[in-house]
């Protein structure tokens, strides 16, 4: 595997664990001669993991369009910056280039490209691993409800287990490498 597109907040959260776990899985992934792949910003804990992968000499490609690149802040200092004119072609220009995918804490975009790159593994648009890392407990609400979905007959447990989750880079990778 040597591309893993990560989808995380543009904001650092309240706990430092956030910011930790960013620059772990940023060292990491560098390590193991993975690039990274985002959404380009220099701010928040996208900004941190981006840092976190080039000061361990890994590569990093970011992907942003043209209207947020004064919102957000691009970073320059990238490997590669890809620059693209709308939303939508961002999303697809990072699954294009990934090979697999991670999400860390983050709002509301983070939740967006979380389900949406789901759902297209789902409908078999792509077949690329994808977990989450859940830190500090932040995505157990969400993975208590989407067991809670198969419960409840809405989500065949094959869909729900194509959704990886660990607390640690270390571990996520492991998995996500182990279903390549």
């Amino acid at each position: 595997m040597s591309r893993i597109c990560v989808y995380l907040g543009s904001r650092e959260g309240n706990s430092p664990a956030f910011r930790h776990a960013a620059q772990a899985l940023g060292h990491s992934l560098a390590a193991h001669g993975h690039t990274l792949v985002y959404g380009g910003a220099r701010v928040g804990l996208m900004g941190v993991l981006a840092n976190a992968a080039l000061d361990a000499g890994g590569e990093v490609i970011g992907v942003m369009p043209d209207h947020l690149v004064e919102r957000e802040q691009a970073h320059f200092g990238l490997t590669e910056l890809i620059r693209v004119p709308n939303m939508h072609e961002r999303k697809a220009s990072m699954a294009a280039n990934a090979d697999a995918f991670i999400a860390l804490p983050g709002g509301i975009g983070t939740f967006e490209e979380l389900f949406e790159i789901w759902t297209w593994g789902y409908l078999g648009l792509h077949d690329k691993p994808l977990g989450l890392l859940n830190v500090d407990g932040f995505y157990a609400p969400l993975l208590t409800f989407l067991n809670s979905t198969v419960e409840q007959g809405f989500m065949a447990q094959a869909t729900r287990d194509m959704l990886l989750d660990a607390d640690t880079p270390a571990a996520l990778l492991d998995a996500i490498i182990a279903k390549r």
